[in-house]
């Protein structure tokens, strides 16, 4: 397959919406990461997201919609707490579960009886779910495991010859994935952390949501996953990854004793003074929506630069750094050292 890269201008909206209307699948951007569209109604189109990916299909998508109308598609109800969340939140990074509806294609949700669905801000994606006309299904837009792109060349690395369409729309202002809540039971959930926070969601909602056990460890033997990014491992680079935790003179004196061929640092930006081996920076230190911005391209960079092995420093484990937190887990198998 020939894959097209096309500018978000009206050619490049009008030829998404025609291939997506068609059954196929294409790259768009949103503000989170690059997503993987195909039309949510339809599971053979669905199904070919999968394919492309290399994603098992008992990992359940996000539905992408262009406006409230869209809902009914996807949802069987729009309950009060979901209608106060986006009127707060949407168009943007938030994903909320609640029961489907039965127009929605069964391989969208994975054999649950729930539905994930976003409205996204991206100028871009909304031009082109409209354009559609239908909501759409989208996972990131790797190579199912890999890291996230935030970019439409991180995109064609691992899509060129797999899609026959992507739509440039420029970097990502995000850079991680959506904060996904369920309102599906009988207590709000969060089971994925992203830009909107834990406590923005309980402002909203004057209640506590409930942090999953799954966000910072791995899913029990059996455990379904309820959402996208639950998995035991996910956004991995080719190179182990080890989290370390403990002050940056603690991180710099491990990582100077663990030295060895294709060792790279996974540092903030200002660190590397001290680190006597290559470093990779993602983000600084006292700004979470930076690391968050910068972290995938940091992981895609260790593989471009031929990393082994990379020790990683530590976010913060609240606000918007959970959600870096969460992704470095998952790309370091949960392989964490405290020092």
């Amino acid at each position: 397959m020939n894959t097209i890269v096309h500018t978000a201008d009206d050619a490049g909206v009008a030829e998404a919406a025609r291939l997506l209307r068609a059954g196929e699948v294409v790259a768009i951007p949103t503000e989170t990461v690059y997503g993987l569209a195909a039309n949510a109604l339809d599971g053979q189109a669905v199904k070919k997201i999968f394919a492309a990916k290399g994603r098992p299909q008992d990992n359940p998508l996000i539905s992408h919609v262009a406006s409230m109308e869209m809902l009914a598609d996807v949802w069987a109800e729009v309950t009060p707490q979901a209608q106060a969340l986006a009127r707060a939140f949407w168009p943007g990074p938030l994903t909320i579960i609640l029961p489907r509806a039965a127009r929605v294609a069964d391989e969208v949700c994975a054999g649950l009886p729930t539905a994930s669905v976003r409205w996204p801000s991206h100028p871009a994606a909304q031009r082109i779910i409209r354009a559609a006309g239908v909501p759409l299904a989208a996972p990131s837009a790797n190579l199912s495991g890999s890291p996230s792109p935030t970019t439409a060349r991180d995109v064609l690395a691992d899509m060129d010859g797999r899609i026959p369409l992507v739509i440039d729309g420029g970097a990502c202002g995000v850079g991680v994935e959506s904060t996904v809540v369920t309102l599906a039971g009988d207590a709000p959930e969060l089971l994925r952390p992203g830009y909107i926070t834990k406590e923005q969601l309980e402002q909203v909602l004057c209640c506590e949501v409930r942090l999953s056990d799954a966000v910072l460890h791995q899913l029990k033997e059996g455990e379904r996953a309820a959402s996208p990014g639950m998995k035991y491992k996910h956004y991995a680079p080719k190179a182990q990854v080890v989290i370390v935790k403990g002050a940056l003179s603690e991180y710099t004196a491990y990582v100077n004793a663990h030295l060895a061929d294709g060792v790279f640092a996974l540092c903030f930006e200002g660190e590397e003074a001290g680190l006597r081996c290559p470093c990779v920076t993602f983000g600084r230190a006292q700004d979470e929506a930076s690391q968050a911005r910068a972290l995938f391209s940091a992981l895609r960079e260790l593989d471009a630069r031929g990393a082994k092995a990379a020790y990683a420093r530590c976010p913060r484990e609240s606000g918007v750094a959970l959600a870096v937190y969460n992704r470095l887990l998952r790309a370091a198998a949960f392989r964490v050292v405290q020092v």
